[in-house]
């Protein structure tokens, strides 16, 4: 049977914002700025390069302002015509024409694996990504155009991994995974979701990007909550990894990625990407990169 492609992608954006409050206390932590664009939308802009022009983000009550963000601003936009500021009309612009972006709400937050279950209705029977906004992709690095070549090839689910310091590894989702004919890709044979210092099985964590088969819905809905008292995708993609290529949907692969990630889940490695993205940046780098070296040199 053939393999459906992949033309779906699913951001969820339901979280509080807790860690960069107060500053989420109005804004969603999505719509945070990484230079000059709020975060989320990086992760729109891979889903749209590698060939997701349907978008569908899983949002909450307080989110209003993402959805304004993605659709036209008809004042701004004559404001920026009426003045002939043909550069700013177009940045504004942009984001409206990138892709045909959907909202569902949430609700309550029970976690990962809820929110990609409200998607079920949109997606209906096909596989579809999951981009989370914490972590921005270097658009240099087609990770995700990856793993749906890999999804076509091998089916079922496609996790992608990243190795990191051991000390690091309790934060993420661990894979314990076993080699395949490529190198960048692997069978996953255990998921843990954040382990015990020490426990987990390999070095190897899940970042924020997922390929689906839509046989993960009908997991999720059986899936009771796991670590804090949430729904983990993680476990759900644990039972599909245990059930095997050949049964319904099953089998998890893993494409193990080297390129450049950005986190912005934490105010430290926020404030990382920021100057990250600042110093490569053409229009800023002639400025900020000897600034940043006279503020380094000038600290005791």
């Amino acid at each position: 049977m053939a393999v459906k492609d992949v033309t779906k992608a699913v951001i969820p954006a339901a979280g509080l914002g807790t860690r960069f409050l107060p500053a989420t206390k109005a804004t969603p932590k999505e719509m945070l700025p990484v230079v000059d664009k709020p975060a989320i939308q990086y992760v729109v802009e891979e889903a749209v390069a590698a060939g997701l022009d349907d978008v569908l983000m899983i949002t909450g009550r307080s989110k209003v302002s993402i959805e304004n963000h993605f659709d036209r601003a008809y004042e701004l936009e004559e404001a920026l015509a009426a003045k002939g500021d043909d550069e700013r009309l177009a940045q504004v612009r942009e984001s409206s024409e990138l892709a045909t972006v959907h909202y569902v709400r949430q609700g309550d937050p029970k976690g990962l694996g809820h929110a990609v279950l409200c998607a079920a209705q949109h997606v209906g029977d096909e596989p579809f990504a999951v981009l989370l906004g914490d972590d921005i992709i270097d658009s240099r690095d087609p990770l995700l155009s990856r793993m749906i070549e890999v999804r076509k090839r091998h089916g079922g689910s496609v996790v992608a991994l990243m190795e990191v310091d051991p000390e690091q590894v309790s934060q993420y989702g661990s894979a314990a995974i076993t080699p395949t004919a490529e190198e960048d890709v692997v069978t996953v044979t255990d998921l843990v979701e954040k382990p015990v210092p020490g426990s987990a099985p390999s070095n190897w964590i899940l970042i924020g990007r997922y390929v689906c088969d839509p046989a993960v819905f009908e997991v999720l809905r059986e899936t009771p909550p796991g670590r804090g008292g949430e729904i983990q995708l993680t476990d759900a993609l644990l039972t599909l990894a245990k059930r095997g290529p050949a049964d319904g949907g099953g089998g998890v692969t893993g494409v193990l990625f080297h390129g450049r990630r950005y986190d912005t889940g934490n105010k430290l490695d926020y404030l990382r990407t920021l100057v990250q993205f600042a110093c490569e940046r053409s229009d800023l780098a002639e400025e900020i990169v000897p600034w940043l070296r006279k503020y380094l040199d000038s600290l005791p």
